[in-house]
């Protein structure tokens, strides 16, 4: 009876493979073949697209630099390993190791149809089908695939000798490849897109295709990536809706005056000032998540400064236009529009690190207008960047600028590219599986319609943030020469909320809290959880991550993140306290503009609306 019942279950497994198997079938070999056909047509208009900007001298390729940087970081990895030759071995033999491991695993599995034991691993969304698995053939992918990757990653940490810029951009280098070259990422690796590819008769494929040549056209002979559905996106009609107007402008930007919503508000009035790298209306996705909205409902007047999206007539607009044009041009208008002439500021990211050198600068020339300054996910001293460090050093910026020589700024989308390229899991790949592998059009989702929505950079702007932040780190050093003045952060007395977020890879905790140490004034540091756009975008209503404060003061940052205070859900609600703690005057509700100024258009203005 144990041998019929044996016999049986090892029937039912035979049965149970070959139903699976099917899946991997083709049915109808001859839609199979009209499909690939057509696949073909489509993939030989979207080498057109690609072809002819190249033809015409439209786009020029800069692949080859990077490329060169990449091998010439990786021949000082090798350098270290391959002169010693006892070193060499061992690395070797780990690898052979692991190999000679899965392997015997792999036929102890196909012998005996029992998996040996698995060893807890992080879940990894690229293999979420059942066959990486089950599938004896596509978990031996996974895995061959998830070894070679841990062990290239212990090559360069191991790697001893190495400058740190070299380690991370050998680091980053490694990621990408990586990223590139899973199993995931390919038709015939992938049982998903196999068995997708089955059951339509490479229909997806088509598709796919097809969806590739719409997005090389559209990014005029570079690959324009869609992570969302921008079809059901407008600016104005569904996303950056709160209500408002645009009561001054000049060829740098336009200032947005928004709308009162409670009868009295706060005396001091409340400057945005966002980054250039992005669209100010991160702050204003859509009514649950906008923090212009909620600012505007705890009795702020909002302020809001929405930058132009630069083409050649601005090559020439550096910081100090930036800074003069920009914030000084602001402050202006809030005090025409309100009587008003001090403010609270705020400041995102590289807008951040622009208020802080124009705190200096105003310092210096008795300037008081800024009261207070509150700065997001910024940075002022750069020793511990992020992973946009990876993009800098003096070779890659000479680059850089020769590129921007050319047109008078950088085009949106390299910015757009490096940002994705420090997530490509997350960002790039998933989205080229999902639009031309399997040949379905992405989810709507406003957060990537507005990461997608890409500016421009002008060069005299950009080469100075490159040079006086990243590479030369002047503004933490008190080199930084702004208006024809040096800039000393010490200067600025005003009081300082500086909030970081704990995940955040651009403006890492880390960096900021360092850099917020700078100031001469009182700083309340604060450290949110997630990363630099989900750390501050985090209405209270939704009750997400939590942030850290009250941690000690003067302390190193491992010691303030130790004895810090924990908080679940948003830090708006304390960021609100610290405001009202500084000055909580109120006046009577302020219409757009006031007496003095006619709005020119309704919020979110014409600006926002160029896209690249």
């Amino acid at each position: 009876m144990a041998d019929r019942g044996e016999s049986k279950a090892k029937d039912d497994k035979a049965a149970g493979d070959g139903s699976a198997a099917e899946a991997y079938i083709v049915k109808d070999p001859e839609a199979f073949a009209r499909n690939v056909a057509r696949m073909l047509e489509e993939l030989g208009k979207a080498a057109s697209a690609w072809i002819e900007p190249r033809e015409k001298g439209e786009v020029v390729d800069t692949v080859s630099e990077p490329m060169a940087d990449m091998v010439k970081t990786f021949s000082k990895v090798g350098e270290y390993w391959l002169s010693d030759p006892k070193r060499a071995i061992e690395a070797q033999t780990s690898l052979l190791t692991s190999y000679f491991g899965l392997w015997s695993s792999s036929i102890q599995q196909l012998s005996t149809q029992e998996k040996p034991p698995a060893h807890p691993a992080k879940p990894d969304k690229r293999f979420s089908d059942p066959d990486w698995e089950s599938n004896p053939f596509f978990e031996f992918l996974k895995n061959a695939y998830l070894i070679t990757s841990e062990w290239a990653n212990k090559l360069v940490s191991e790697s001893d000798g190495l400058d740190e810029h070299t380690r991370q951009k050998a680091q980053f280098y490694v990621r990408q490849i990586a990223s590139a070259l899973s199993p995931a990422n390919f038709l015939v690796t992938n049982p998903e897109l196999y068995k997708e590819m089955v059951a339509s008769d490479g229909q997806n494929l088509v598709r796919g295709m097809k969806m590739l040549a719409e997005d090389i056209a559209a990014g005029k002979g570079e690959l324009k990536l869609r992570q969302s559905d921008a079809s059901k996106f407008a600016v104005g009609e569904n996303i950056a809706v709160s209500e408002g107007k645009v009561i001054a402008q000049n060829e740098v930007c336009q200032i947005i005056q928004y709308a009162p919503k409670t009868g009295n508000v706060l005396k001091r009035p409340l400057l945005i000032i966002p980054p250039w790298i992005n669209k100010f209306y991160i702050l204003d996705l859509n009514p649950k998540k906008s923090f212009i909205k909620w600012a505007v409902e705890q009795g702020h007047t909002v302020f809001v400064v929405s930058w132009v999206n630069p083409d050649q007539r601005h090559a020439g607009k550096d910081w100090e236009a930036y800074s003069r044009e920009g914030i000084s041009f602001a402050l202006e208008t809030i005090e025409k529009a309100t009587g008003e002439k001090q403010v609270n500021a705020i400041g995102y990211c590289v807008g951040g690190t622009l208020l802080a050198a124009t705190l200096a600068l105003h310092a210096q020339e008795k300037n008081k207008r800024i009261a207070t300054a509150t700065f997001f996910t910024t940075q002022t001293d750069f020793t511990h960047a992020g992973d946009l460090k990876v993009f800098v050093d003096e070779a890659q910026i000479s680059s850089i600028e020769a590129a921007m020589k050319r047109n008078g700024y950088l085009d949106g989308s390299k910015m757009a590219t490096a940002f994705n390229m420090l997530r490509a899991s997350d960002l790039i790949w998933p989205y080229v599986v999902n639009n031309y592998l399997k040949g379905k059009d992405p989810m709507p989702f406003d957060l990537l319609y507005w990461n997608s929505d890409a500016t421009r950079m002008p060069a005299a702007n950009h080469s100075f943030y490159l040079r006086n932040c990243y590479l030369e780190n002047n503004l933490s050093q008190g080199k930084m020469v702004l208006a024809g003045k040096t800039l000393d952060l010490a200067d600025v007395k005003i009081p300082i909320y500086n909030l970081a977020a704990k995940e955040d890879h651009i403006a890492p905790a880390r960096s900021a809290y360092i850099g917020g140490k700078l100031f001469g004034g009182d700083v309340t540091y604060v450290m949110s959880g997630s990363g630099h756009i989900a750390g501050v975008v985090n209405p209270p209503a939704a009750g997400k991550y939590q942030f850290w404060s009250d941690g000690p003061k003067g302390a190193e940052f491992d010691d303030w993140v130790a004895g810090a205070t924990e908080t679940p859900g948003s830090w708006w609600p304390h960021w609100q306290e610290w405001i009202r703690a500084n000055n909580s005057d109120e006046a009577p509700a302020r219409k757009p503009g006031g007496k003095k100024l006619k709005p020119i258009e309704d919020a979110p203005g014409s600006y926002v609306r160029v896209r690249v």
